[in-house]
């Protein structure tokens, strides 16, 4: 098997979130914490639709999120959420 340096892997990462769901049953998150327990507000909500992971596996809502500068996705796969969370490869032995 080839390794390709520079290139990154991704993994599901299950998360706590924080959200609010409004009279109407539509949910906005609010803030992700991460397993370190540093919680990220979410600074915008870009778009929520129905859609399956591809690198990760998975499927239920998902959130383009924006957090500071970086526009990343946000599942939540009931009854739990998830991010694809970037894994650097092992640097060759």
């Amino acid at each position: 098997m080839a390794v390709v340096q520079g290139i990154s892997g991704r993994v599901k990462r299950y998360v706590s979130v924080t959200a609010r769901m409004d009279e109407d049953g539509h949910v906005r998150p609010l803030s992700i914490q991460w397993y370190d327990g540093k919680t990220y507000p979410i600074d915008e909500v870009k778009s929520a639709r129905r859609a399956s992971s591809r690198k990760v596996g998975g499927d239920g809502i998902c959130y383009t999120v924006r957090i500071g500068s970086n526009v990343t996705y946000l599942y939540y796969e009931d009854p739990r959420w998830f991010v694809e969370e970037i894994v650097p490869d092992a640097p060759p032995a």
